[in-house]
């Protein structure tokens, strides 16, 4: 069996494993960082396919309110490594980026591959020791006076590490075959460790379209629509616009996105969730309903719809979806369908599906500093953490933010033991 000491252990190569490795060379430490792949950030490179978006341009009060009740816990994180340093970051490494129309950042060339590239190639020059194809086994076991001992199955046998502070970083339970897969869970909470459930965030949901729907418009966008929603405890979702598409079970995309979290919650809670869709989000309700109304003569009610509202495709399909033959007669009902049609969703897609995942070691089985409280030298960042953000840059920022505390908390720590 291969052995190994060292006084830093990073576990996970993806953004906040990378940021972790980065942020303890940049202090003077040697550090080994260990993954399951082949190689490093590969859920980053797939988020990068259609163009990687590194974070966000809006104001520091707004981006720090898309954490929603986790606001507090993560505002201290974006003090380390906020929206401007992670541009600036991306800067140093020679990456270019542009701010879109909707506010959110990219490199100049939209491709996550050459950042990834000039990113290892400056943690190699500081000394980081990178370790593939090791699989943690969760073999994890208090080494006295020397920090922990990991065993990794890895092609060449078993081998052992023992490390006097270590930084875990192993995603969530999203997108299992790139590395993500949950697997840690069992691992910790076998320690002690304070973990809640993994669940889909960022996520679609089945709807449970009729087969004519999902034949006809599955894979179809809902272009230039509004959702609100409010759940059974009160809390609400405020009316945003956007797009999503439809799915051969439900729907997804970035408006759904948004407000997957409280409508995950509120499926858990009373079963289903019903938002609101504002088919014409442009045109008032009084508009709609006078145009809904206004005499029609021989014409179809579709043909009716459409010329006087463009109301066509995808969108009619889905008033009458929604309302039945019965529904549609009544106009009165249409016109106030067309402005909130009451959309229900029954069940979130399976979480190897998700964008991203909630759940995860507690916040506060930790101290400000990512340390486990039960597990002293062991620092957790990134998506295992329990917390959840929308896409939009927020959730790789964060999750970037979380490496960089972890890795000064690691830092402190083995110098207060005397490292």
């Amino acid at each position: 069996m291969n052995s190994l000491f060292a006084d830093f252990a990073v576990i996970g190569g993806g953004p906040a494993g990378l940021m972790a490795a980065e942020t303890l060379a940049a202090a003077g430490a040697r550090v080994h960082l260990f993954d399951a792949m082949p190689t490093v950030g590969r859920k980053f490179l797939l988020a990068g396919r259609g163009g990687l978006n590194l974070t966000h341009s809006e104001a520091a009060e707004p981006f720090a309110s898309r954490f929603g009740e986790r606001r507090a816990q993560v505002e201290p994180w974006l003090a380390a490594l906020g929206p401007q340093q992670l541009c600036d970051w991306a800067h140093g490494l020679g990456i270019e980026t542009f701010v879109g129309t909707s506010g959110r950042v990219f490199p100049k060339d939209m491709k996550a591959a050459p950042l990834l590239r000039a990113w290892l190639h400056r943690l190699r020059a500081a000394g980081v020791q990178f370790h593939m194809r090791h699989r943690w086994t969760g073999a994890l076991d208090a080494a006295p006076g020397s920090g922990w001992a990991f065993r990794f199955a890895t092609p060449a046998g078993e081998s052992a590490v023992q490390a006097r502070a270590v930084v875990l970083a192993l995603g969530g339970g999203s997108w299992a075959r790139l590395g993500s897969d949950g697997a840690w869970v069992p691992w910790l909470t076998g320690h002690g460790v304070d973990v809640a459930p993994l669940l889909p965030a960022n996520c679609g949901f089945d709807v449970g379209w009729s087969s004519y729907f999902s034949e006809r418009f599955a894979g179809q966008p809902f272009k230039s629509v509004a959702i609100e929603f409010r759940d059974s405890r009160g809390r609400s979702f405020a009316r945003k616009k956007g797009e999503f598409v439809a799915t051969a079970s439900g729907v997804e995309g970035s408006l759904i996105y948004a407000a997957s979290g409280l409508l995950r919650d509120e499926i858990a809670a009373s079963g289903s969730a019903e938002l609101s869709l504002d088919l014409l989000p442009d045109r008032s309700a009084q508009q709609v309903r006078a145009e809904v109304l206004h005499p029609r003569g021989s014409r179809s009610l579709a043909s009716h719809l459409k010329g006087r509202l463009g109301l066509e495709g995808i969108k009619a399909a889905l008033l009458f979806e929604v309302l039945g033959r019965d529904g549609m007669h009544d106009l009165e009902r249409v016109a106030l369908a067309i402005k909130g049609l009451p959309l229900k969703l029954k069940a979130p897609r399976p979480i190897d599906e998700a964008i991203s995942s909630a759940g995860g070691v507690r916040l506060q089985a930790l101290d400000a500093h990512l340390m486990v409280s039960a597990m002293p030298g062991v620092f957790c960042a990134g998506e295992m953490l329990d917390w959840e953000a929308p896409t939009g840059g927020y959730l790789l920022t964060a999750s970037m933010a979380s490496g960089v505390v972890a890795a000064r908390g690691a830092g402190r720590w083995l110098q207060a033991a005397g490292g």
